[in-house]
């Protein structure tokens, strides 16, 4: 999912539809039975290229994606999916190397499942990200930091200074996702509290995620890389070993 200046995180408004991309034809196959026993619509792709074309003609809100396949294999379709798709993306891989893992997560996906799974906890997953993305939006006032003004109500993040990496200017917009912006909220609304990467699952992804914990440390790098915020010296988000991140923005 991403968000920006002009608009709000997707979010399907009738029946879910599923784009379940492997080459292999029985883990399709096993996927879709699933998925449509528990009333989700299911387009099945068996290689990178087929998944994109079928994204530009009917897109899904979630892709379940293979990484080894022939051709575009998927890391290659995550990353064009996420230059301005807003869906969900769960890469399911037999590679279980946890580099293979931080770099799927590191372009974006949202899960990521190694095989063998169980074709229910898939399914879980997937309604577990669908409800965090149906949450509705609070209408809170703007938090507002030295260098940061983050629009609750709108979901939008603003550079009141140059110190942001991808702001050209004061008062340019900072492009989130829709992970990413749930993760700065949830820190900035409680600064000085140390948030244990547990008690952020539970708060931004869901309460029952099931996936590694470690998925906290990749979205805090990429939030830390858009905000021009330095770890060793941060202005806004802090690591405190052993126990988790918490924010430190000085109030505006």
């Amino acid at each position: 999912m991403t968000i920006n200046g002009a608009g709000q995180p997707h979010r399907p408004a009738g029946p879910v539809r599923v784009l379940v991309v492997d080459d292999e034809p029985n883990i399709r196959a096993v996927l879709r039975g699933y998925l449509e026993a528990e009333g989700f619509l299911v387009d099945e792709a068996p290689d990178g290229e087929r998944a994109l074309d079928a994204m530009a003609h009917r897109p899904a809100d979630v892709v379940l994606l293979d990484v080894m396949m022939p051709g575009v294999d998927g890391l290659e379709v995550l990353r064009r999916l996420r230059q301005g798709g807003d869906q969900f993306v769960v890469v399911v891989s037999a590679r279980t190397e946890e580099v293979d893992r931080l770099v799927g997560l590191g372009l974006g996906a949202d899960d990521y499942i190694t095989k063998p799974f169980s074709p229910r906890e898939v399914v879980a997953r997937v309604k577990a990200m669908l409800r965090r993305g149906r949450a509705p939006v609070i209408q809170d006032g703007p938090l507002r930091f030295a260098g940061l003004e983050i629009d609750r109500a709108g979901r939008t993040v603003t550079a009141t200074a140059t110190a942001t990496a991808t702001a050209t200017a004061t008062g340019a917009s900072v492009e989130l996702s829709t992970l990413e912006f749930d993760l700065l909220r949830a820190l900035a609304e409680a600064p000085g509290r140390v948030f244990s990467r547990r008690q952020l699952l539970e708060r931004v992804w869901d309460y029952d995620f099931f996936g590694d914990e470690r998925v906290v440390d990749v979205h805090v790098r990429n939030l830390r890389a858009k905000l021009g915020d330095d770890a060793a010296d941060p202005q806004f988000i802090a690591t405190v070993r052993g126990a988790g991140y918490k924010f430190v923005g000085e109030p505006a």
